[in-house]
């Protein structure tokens, strides 16, 4: 009697565990909410608020044009932000200049999807400050680590070659050349949970299931990684050869995903330089990033794209 009262009780555990995790997770149908990470002083001395965002959905992704549903005031509606957004959670994907004299005012980003309207409200009050131990941390960078030569870390160099600006017709290819390397090896690169080394990382079907992270903050393996994504512009346009690392929290088994198990970061290219090419189904302007991290802090740099018929 008692084995089947223990039993029953794990099978009641393990359905509760699962409906909860089912429960609260989405492909479609729910909102993106813009996050207000927190305010720094750069090295020139001006001050920056950084932002992300968060969809709530696993699938659907949206494209909210600058405007009454994307902007941020006072000053915009354009201040820098995407207008493609990505699933889940997408953090420090922007930063916003602010003057030394904006004291106790407030820079609110409004986002409107699915008829619902999400605000972050950005101050200086000493509670956001951010560095860049507390971007790791949020990240879960270097598998959560909270060492603190984490908070002197350089971020990555980053150079994408050529003119800011191209022009390429609809189904041409671009080549796009970016140069990364980490200048200080912090977090260095070490085991891969689960990786065998010097072999690629296996390959699943997209429908692999979610894997619930053991932590608040998934865990990203350290190394230095560079992808490209689409920060304006349709996303289901654009196609990237070869696929590109996700940049957003992705953390199902093998989703090609730094926060992804077994956190496999694939070595550098020789001489550090990411060559990829881009095509694009439709015509019109679309601005794609660069991203380069070294599994804790991040570096920018976009490139706008006139596709033409």
């Amino acid at each position: 009697m008692r084995r089947l009262l223990f039993t029953a009780l794990v099978a009641f555990l393990l359905f509760t565990a699962a409906h909860a995790q089912t429960r609260f997770t989405y492909s479609r149908g729910q909102v993106v909410s813009p996050a207000y990470e927190g305010w720094r002083t750069e090295a020139d001395g001006s001050l920056t608020m950084v932002f992300g965002y968060m969809n709530q959905n696993w699938q659907e992704e949206f494209d909210i044009p600058i405007g009454p549903d994307n902007n941020i005031e006072p000053g915009g509606p354009d201040q820098g932000q995407p207008t493609h957004f990505y699933p889940r959670r997408n953090p420090f994907l922007f930063s916003v200049k602010i003057p030394k004299d904006f004291g106790d005012k407030e820079l609110i980003w409004t986002l409107k999807t699915h008829g619902k309207v999400e605000k972050a409200y950005a101050s200086l009050k000493n509670d956001y400050i951010i560095d860049n131990q507390v971007i790791s941390t949020e990240v879960g960078g270097d598998f959560g680590s909270l060492r603190d030569e984490l908070r002197t870390n350089i971020p990555p160099e980053l150079k994408v070659e050529g003119t800011k600006t191209r022009t390429v017709k609809v189904g041409a290819p671009l080549t796009l050349t970016a140069f990364a390397k980490d200048p200080d090896n912090i977090p260095a690169r070490r085991g891969q949970r689960g990786a065998t080394p010097g072999m690629p990382a296996p390959t699943v079907s997209p429908s692999a299931l979610y894997r619930a992270p053991s932590a608040i903050v998934p865990a990203s393996g350290p190394g230095l990684r560079l992808s490209w994504i689409v920060y304006r512009g349709k996303a289901n346009d654009v196609t990237f050869s070869p696929d590109q690392m996700k940049t957003w929290t992705d953390t199902r088994a093998y989703g090609n995903s730094p926060w992804s198990p077994p956190y496999f970061i694939p070595e550098p290219p020789p001489d550090n330089t990411w060559i990829t090419q881009v095509t694009f189904a439709e015509s019109g302007t679309y601005v794609l990033r660069a991203v380069a991290s070294d599994g804790a802090i991040f570096t920018y740099d976009n490139v706008t794209v006139t596709v033409t018929k």
